[in-house]
């Protein structure tokens, strides 16, 4: 029988909203499993973020392509029943609520754990689900300003900075689905299941690459900071104004000497003064000086790229903004940019899966639902209700479905 992807035969349910757990289930569902989707019956809140086109949000489909979706009030009984009932074939449950909600519904691992004991449950939060800030509300920049990060964006001299892109819900929902399929790969040797913890300040502390190791070694002599344009620790690493462009420019291993030649000061190669990364971050002023007194003199920054990447082998890019990135050569072949054809919305162009595949090498045809689009099709065909009983559910208000 022939595989349409890596994860093709897991199970999964996803209690999912807005972004993080959205993510990790759309990792899923792009890896080839079959993903349900329980959405209450009002809906996703991110089915009404922009852009809006015939009462279609293309944030939605961005997020939650390739899930059926089966929408439930979670209040009653009887939805609670239809959950137990598909978690109890399930291989992963995911959900990310404040925690405590999950055991309002008799959702919670406690509850399912005793359904399914074999169930991978995964639980993605802001701040966690224990510790003092653990029932709080939050949101991605809630996870950045506890985790450190946003205290570490902006300019030295200035307030912190918003980053304009909810990096801690994609990267935490891309961390989660790892946790989950080492889970089950975990299971598929005899583990059994089990709840993972993921949380969006987890995450982001994980990307302090040496901020804490620097503050604790250095038993606090070194203090990270917001640093601006300019790293905190090392140089030359850091934005550099070339003609109407930022470059960023970054030689802090063997590239030094290459850029040394460059800039015609061969005698920094071997003063004391820029020995290496650390120390040169003392002369970083005069570094940076002969850096832009150089790119003053080139004046294109494409010709400065040229120069610094292909002639002299110094890491250097530029600083690009989304459609230039969406249109260049080189993520136009990688194939970066995705389109998507939805039957209401039209076509739109989305970030693609990163996960590449040598066994898969095509991406699935994979479509975002409505509310409650697949409601008959999983209670009939997975749970072998009859089309009255479906009926029945739709008038109690227990199901519901709506074309948005």
């Amino acid at each position: 029988m022939t595989r349409k992807h890596v994860l093709d035969g897991v199970k999964v349910i996803d209690f999912s909203h807005y972004v993080a757990g959205p993510h990790c289930t759309r990792l899923m569902a792009e890896a080839g499993a079959d993903v349900i989707k329980i959405e209450a019956l009002h809906g996703d809140s991110s089915r009404h973020l922009p852009v809006m086109k015939n009462d279609r949000s293309g944030y939605y489909i961005q997020h939650n392509r390739g899930k059926r979706c089966l929408g439930l009030d979670l209040r009653t009984q009887e939805a609670q029943d239809i959950c137990h009932s598909l978690i109890k074939d399930a291989d992963v449950v995911i959900e990310n609520f404040t925690p405590g909600v999950m055991a309002k519904y008799n959702m919670d691992w406690a509850a399912l754990s005793k359904v399914n004991p074999d169930l991978v449950m995964c639980s993605i939060s802001c701040l966690g689900q224990e510790g003092p800030l653990a029932r709080f509300p939050g949101f991605d920049y809630i996870g950045q300003a506890y985790s450190g990060v946003m205290g570490m964006t902006g300019q030295a001299d200035g307030p912190p900075a918003l980053s304009g892109m909810a990096f801690g819900d994609i990267s935490t929902g891309a961390h989660a689905y790892g946790a989950i399929v080492s889970a089950l790969f975990h299971k598929a040797n005899g583990g059994g299941g089990q709840y993972l913890d993921m949380s969006l300040l987890d995450c982001l502390f994980s990307y302090h690459e040496m901020n804490v190791q620097v503050y604790d070694a250095s038993g606090g002599a070194l203090v990270p900071k917001r640093s601006g344009h300019q790293h905190s620790f090392v140089a030359p690493l850091g934005l550099f104004k070339c003609g109407d462009r930022y470059l960023i420019i970054v030689a802090i291993g063997p590239q030094w000497v290459n850029l040394c030649k460059l800039l015609g000061k061969e005698e920094w190669i071997d003063d004391p003064r820029f020995a290496d990364p650390v120390i040169r971050n003392e002369n970083r002023d005069e570094i940076s000086e002969a850096i832009e007194g150089w790119l003053a003199t080139i004046g294109d920054p494409d010709k400065a790229v040229k120069i610094l990447v292909e002639d002299n082998h110094v890491p250097a890019a530029p600083v690009l903004d989304v459609p230039e990135v969406m249109e260049h050569p080189h993520m136009v072949q990688r194939g970066i940019v995705q389109t998507i054809d939805d039957p209401k919305f039209g076509k739109v162009k989305i970030p693609a899966s990163p996960m590449r595949f040598s066994e898969f090498p095509e991406p699935l045809n994979l479509q975002a639902s409505g509310i409650g689009e697949h409601n008959a099709q999983i209670l009939m065909d997975q749970l072998g209700y009859s089309a009255e009983k479906v009926a029945e559910l739709t008038g109690a208000g227990v199901i519901g479905s709506k074309d948005t």
